[in-house]
Formats: structure tokens, C-alpha cells, sequence
């Protein structure tokens, strides 16, 4: 659900020549954060959610948080070349001063910015909804990490290697516990009676950019909404569900598991809604 390939950008610190330390704990032990930021006609969307969750993320952390002007000018700078593009901002920890897990407190952060190119989507995905299967893989329960955006992907890796199938867009995942949580790459509502059901993330999972959005909107809707714990007899039930992300926005799902779902009334309404919001850029 990203832009494909390799990055056509990348820069250390702000910097296009600079290289990236053998010592750095992002890449030894994944200790920093990620924002993944779509851009059109040279503007990132919600850039401000984006910068926002990756501040809460780093107080969590206890990793030094870059001058936020500094932040936006390099995202700003490298969404301004083509008219689609995503912009992968990594913040770690920085370079190890100790071996081993141990911080000292005098680490200075690492930022890497690298620029993909994004295609046009498919408007049928949109329109007529993707196929959704479930992964095998359970995410494990720590709410110390729960919500943060963080490098450690490896469950994700793992469950994504679970299917090649190119008509399956996304695999809805489930904690240790049994909690619907997220799919692999986008989180996930349900829809029942007219209202939104998505599932708490105070365990594990990612409170997204694009989640957040949408439980707005619905608010200003007048659309009941609620963070609950939900299970398989949950997604058994369901006839109406939708994904989210930073990159797709909205995408309804039409079948999981080969099970038929419905595009239906409310799932249309939010993305009349978003609409102007994924077309224009900006936060909206």
C-alpha cells in the first residue's frame, strides 16, 4: 500500500551526501519511529497529524524530538519535485555512544528522509472495495509500544510473507489474546447499525494518521463511533467494513476470506467526505 521501488530521494540528517552510521540503533535494535506521508502537487497530507503522533511518539520514547520546523522543511522540500509522491521520514535514537542496549541520554537523534514515487490507484478499488483475508501471524500485547508507530516491523514482514496472491490487498491481524487489532498495513473499522466500531490499540497496534482522521469526521457527521475490544465473532458478524491508511485514505472492504461484504451506507458518506481532504492535501 506504498510507493513501489526504490526511493529516487534519500537524506541523512538533511543532508542528500551524507551516509548513515554502522552504529546507528534505529538499524541495530529499531529504536526510533516512522511517518509515512503521501504528498500531491508538491504538498504532504496531514503533515500536522503526522508531526503530531511522531512527537507523542518520541516523549514515549525518551528520544530527543528535532526542531519541528526543521522537520516540515525537509518533508516540504522533497514533496515539492513530482505531483505524487510518499515521503518516509525515520527517526531513531542516533548513533550508539555504549554497546548494548543501554542509553545514555546523550544520544543525538538520526533523521532519514527518502522521497517514492506513488502511481495513480485504481479507482475501482475505491469504488467496488479490495479482498481481505486473516493472518495467521498474532501480535504480541505490550502497551509500553502500543499505538507508537515504531521500527520494530518484524510481525508485519512475517505476516505479509504469509500470502502472494496479488488479488488480496491486506490480512486482518489479531493479538496474542485474541483482539482484532489491525490489518497489516492500514487499520480497520467495522460498521453495525450505522455506527463505527474500531478496535482499541492500548495492547498493540498503530494509532494511524489516516484512523484518527476518520474518527473525526464521523464526529462532525453525527456518526457514532467507538474504540472497543473487538474479536472474531465481531469480524464473523460484520457485513460492512472499511480499511485505512495514510496512503489509501478509505478503502472498503468487499469480501474477507472469500466471505462477501457490503460498500455500504456509511463507509459511502465518509469517503464523500474525505474526499476533498485526500484530493487537496493539506490537514484538512
Amino acid at each position: 500500500m506504498a510507493g513501489e521501488g526504490v526511493p529516487d530521494a534519500v537524506w541523512v540528517n538533511g543532508r542528500p551526501d551524507a551516509a548513515l552510521s554502522p552504529v546507528e540503533r534505529g538499524l541495530h535494535y529499531g529504536d526510533g519511529l516512522f511517518e509515512t506521508v503521501a504528498c500531491l502537487g508538491g504538498r504532504p497530507r496531514f503533515l500536522d497529524l503526522h508531526l503530531e503522533r511522531l512527537r507523542g511518539g518520541c516523549a514515549r520514547l525518551g528520544i530527543q524530538f528535532p526542531e519541528p520546523d526543521e522537520l516540515s522543511r525537509e518533508i516540504l522540500s522533497l514533496a515539492a519535485g513530482p505531483e505524487r509522491a510518499i515521503v518516509k521520514l525515520l527517526l531513531t535514537r542516533g548513533p550508539a555512544l555504549v554497546r548494548g542496549y543501554r542509553t545514555t541520554g546523550a544520544e543525538q537523534p538520526t533523521r532519514l528522509a527518502l522521497r517514492y514515487h506513488w502511481g495513480e490507484e485504481d479507482p475501482r478499488l475505491a469504488a467496488d472495495g479490495v479482498q481481505v483475508r486473516t493472518a495467521a501471524l498474532r501480535l504480541a500485547e505490550n502497551p509500553a509500544l502500543a499505538g507508537l508507530k515504531h521500527l520494530n516491523r518484524l510481525e508485519q514482514v512475517l505476516a505479509r510473507r504469509e500470502w502472494s496472491d496479488g488479488n488480496i490487498a491486506e490480512a486482518l491481524m489479531f493479538s496474542a489474546t485474541g483482539s482484532l487489532i489491525s490489518g497489516v498495513m492500514s487499520n480497520v473499522f467495522l460498521v453495525e447499525g450505522g455506527r463505527l466500531r474500531t478496535p482499541r490499540l492500548d495492547r498493540c497496534g498503530v494509532a494511524g494518521v489516516m484512523r484518527q482522521v476518520v474518527l473525526r469526521e464521523a464526529a462532525r457527521a453525527g456518526i457514532a463511533a467507538e474504540e472497543s475490544r473487538l474479536e472474531s465473532a465481531d469480524l464473523a458478524r460484520t457485513r460492512e467494513l472499511f480499511l485505512t491508511s495514510a496512503v489509501i485514505g478509505l478503502r472498503p472492504v468487499r469480501s474477507i476470506d472469500g466471505r462477501a461484504c457490503e460498500v455500504g451506507v456509511v463507509t459511502r458518506e465518509l469517503q464523500r467526505r474525505l474526499a476533498p481532504l485526500l484530493a487537496e492535501a493539506g490537514d484538512g
